[in-house]
Order: C-alpha cells, then sequence, then structure tokens
C-alpha cells in the first residue's frame, strides 16, 4: 500500500486512552511533518479523550454509547474543536477503513477490538496490531484476511516487534526455509515471579497491576502477573510468524531489556535489545522500513549490568500451560481460551474470586467446551461467547 509523501500519513488510532494509544499519540506528535491524527476513540475515559482531541485536533473520535457521545460533542463545542463523533462499532469499522486513512493502531484490548481491526485489514491497510484477541480468537481467518487484501501488517507487541526484527526479510517463505530454528520469546516473569505458589491465594488485584517494569491498563497487567499475557502471545506468534507451538519457547528474562530472540540452525541467535517503552515498537512500526526517533533514551548496559533467564514455572503460571495446550489443539480453543480468561480476570478485578481462581475456571471452560472449527467470523463470536456463558456459570457455582 503506498502513501502521499507530500503530506502527513493520517493515522486512526484505536484505544487512543490506553497506555499503547497515548504512546502512539507521543509518537505521532514528535512528527507532525509525518504523522497526523485522522481518528481517535475511547472508551470509558470521555474526559481524557477530549482533551486528546483538543490537542491532535482529529477529524474523527469514536466512543461506545450515545450517551458518551453527547458529553463528548459538548465538550468539544465549548473547547472550539471541530472533530466529528461517532458512536459504537459502526463508528470504530468507519474510521478503522476510510479511505483518507494510511494506517491505523489497533490497540483496543479484549474481543472488542476485533471487527474493527479487521475492517482495517479487509480495507488493505497498513494495519500496527497491538490487540492480541485478533489473532488469537481469529488467526484463520484473520492472515487469510491479510493475505488475500494485501495489507501490511506490523506487530506492536515489544515481542513481536523484536521477533520481526529479527527475522529475515522473506520470513513469509517459512521458518525453516529461512534458517530459523526457533522463536525465544521473552517474559518478565511480572510481579510475582518470585512470590511464594502458596501466597498467590492472597494477592491483590493492586499487587496484580503493580507491573515491575511496564506501565499497562489493569487487564493487561493482571495477564502479565498470570502470564496469560505471555501465552496470549504465543499463539499469536504462531500466527504472526507460522510457527508450530513446539518452535515458540518462553524465556523469563527479568530485566525486559531482550525483548526477544530468534534462533538460526547455523547456532546465531539474534536478539532485539532496548529500554521497557512501548514508543520503541510503535515507532519502529510507523516509519517502518525506515526509523524515526521515539523519545526513548538510549540503552545503557553498563548501568543495567547483567541480563538473567530461567525457565518459566508452570506450576506457578498454570495459563502459559493453557495457552500453549489450547495452541496445539487450535480451531475454536484459543478463542475460547481468550474469552474465559476476559471473564475470570474482571472477576479477579472486582474480588469475586481469587487469583489462583483464574486459571481454574479457565481449565474448566477448556474442558466443557469441545473445540470445534471457525470457518466465519460469526463462528468465532459464538465460539466466544459460549466460552463467557460457561465462565459465568462457573462463577456463579464458585464466586463471591
Amino acid at each position: 500500500m503506498g502513501c502521499d509523501v507530500s503530506r502527513p500519513q493520517r493515522i486512526t488510532v484505536l484505544g487512543a486512552t490506553g497506555s499503547i494509544g497515548l504512546s502512539t499519540l507521543d509518537v505521532i506528535a514528535r512528527h507532525p511533518d509525518r504523522y497526523q491524527a485522522f481518528a481517535l476513540s475511547g472508551y470509558s475515559r470521555v474526559d481524557e479523550l477530549l482533551a486528546l482531541c483538543v490537542r491532535h485536533r482529529p477529524a474523527f473520535a469514536v466512543v461506545p454509547s450515545t450517551e458518551a457521545a453527547a458529553r463528548l460533542r459538548e465538550g468539544l463545542a465549548a473547547a472550539g474543536c471541530a472533530t466529528e463523533v461517532l458512536e459504537g462499532e459502526a463508528g470504530l469499522c468507519q474510521v478503522a477503513c476510510a479511505a483518507e486513512v494510511d494506517a491505523v493502531m489497533a490497540a483496543i484490548v479484549g474481543a472488542a477490538g476485533l471487527r474493527p481491526t479487521l475492517a482495517a485489514v479487509e480495507a488493505g491497510k497498513k494495519v500496527l496490531l497491538a490487540n492480541k484477541e485478533a489473532l488469537v480468537m481469529s488467526g484463520a481467518l484473520f492472515m487469510e484476511s491479510v493475505r488475500r487484501s494485501g495489507a501490511v501488517l506490523l506487530p506492536i507487541d515489544s515481542e513481536h516487534n523484536a521477533i520481526f526484527q529479527c527475522m529475515p526479510g522473506d520470513y513469509a517463505r517459512g521458518l525453516s526455509a529461512v534458517g530459523v530454528r526457533r522463536i525465544l520469546l521473552t517474559a518478565s516473569g511480572g510481579p510475582f515471579r518470585e512470590t511464594p505458589v502458596e501466597a498467590l491465594l492472597d494477592v491483590t488485584p493492586e499487587q496484580a497491576c503493580a507491573h515491575p517494569n511496564w506501565s499497562m491498563g489493569r487487564k493487561i497487567s493482571v495477564d502479565s502477573a498470570s502470564m496469560m499475557n505471555k501465552g496470549l502471545e504465543l499463539i499469536e506468534a504462531c500466527w504472526l510468524f507460522d510457527a508450530v507451538p513446539a518452535k515458540v519457547e518462553v524465556v523469563v528474562h527479568p530485566q525486559s531489556v531482550i525483548h526477544s530472540l530468534v534462533d538460526y540452525v547455523d547456532g546465531s541467535v539474534l536478539a532485539q535489545l532496548g529500554n521497557p517503552d512501548m514508543r520503541t515498537p510503535i515507532a519502529n512500526a510507523l516509519a517502518w522500513p525506515e526509523r524515526i526517533d521515539s523519545g526513548v533514551a538510549p540503552l545503557d548496559l553498563f548501568a543495567i549490568a547483567r541480563l538473567d533467564f530461567q525457565a518459566p514455572d508452570e506450576q506457578r503460571f498454570p495459563c502459559l500451560r493453557l495457552a500453549r495446550q489450547a495452541a496445539e489443539a487450535g480451531n475454536s480453543a484459543p478463542a475460547v481460551l481468550n474469552a474465559a480468561n476476559e471473564v475470570a480476570v474482571e472477576a479477579f478485578l472486582e474480588r469475586r474470586i481469587r487469583f489462583p481462581d483464574i486459571a481454574g475456571m479457565i481449565e474448566q471452560v477448556l474442558d466443557q467446551e469441545p473445540v470445534v472449527p471457525l470457518p466465519s467470523l460469526d463462528a468465532v463470536f459464538a465460539a466466544d461467547q459460549r466460552a463467557r456463558e460457561l465462565s459465568r456459570e462457573w462463577l456463579r457455582r464458585h464466586g463471591r
């Protein structure tokens, strides 16, 4: 997909008020000659979205409800900002596939981001993928749409972006064909990496959200604490790089300096290093195949002094085991895993279940729901809905 180099590239940011969205807007603002915000979306943080619209002056803003739209329109009018307000999933899809748009940052967390992200892909856009669930839920359909439309798909997760940077340019020919032996997916281990397993019964949502290296939203922070985040990334890596689960190995690396590695058959291992700041992969994807300043400080290896690695403990982190099993089963299993996890994390954040119950609920839902093919997007959402119903039933029996 080409774009007019005589004007700034127009960027739609889906999930503008989240950490990825804010980092994206920071990079965009550093390069006003190259990029401008075309559309911004937000969910519950209407006042924050209003402030972003006043600062970045996008053509459109999208919110989920009529009530939120009325609040935003009132605020925009008072600020003298001409941004047009759209509502709901239809509005998200409209700004994702608009003819004027050059690139879409897909950073809406959860299943809610799937349809607008797919709309951007089907429109052949440059898609900066920060929404794990799009590939976890509908990997085969999603990647087939990428191939059919000619969209450019660039990963934003720091780990997948690192793998992308360490891969040869022709990796789409297949890992064996380009000499890749395995992908090494790094994980920080989160806040509970050294917590005694028995103590996990009593950890609080606040403790789970206190990530030692990254500033993230509450849902993804809990996923990191349970290592479900890494499990979802394993599934995503399989789709992005056409790898079987056995070719993707998780390595706990507490410093979060090496973001991932690629191991080649000749014994070479290529790694991408950098400070733990999401503006690095965002800038890499925005400018690809060029490089631009991201605002991230240079890496000081002397200050870091050491890099540690260890194998993940699946007794401590059963979610990682469940995700690998879902990846190996394929078909509907990853969508079921993702839906059950979303319900479980929400219940944990609401203090209705304990931290270890997240994995317990997911495992029971996976055991109950048969693995079936997902030939259409409707089938994907049907599997998602069934898993949520089973999860809510589990909560009625076991939750507080």
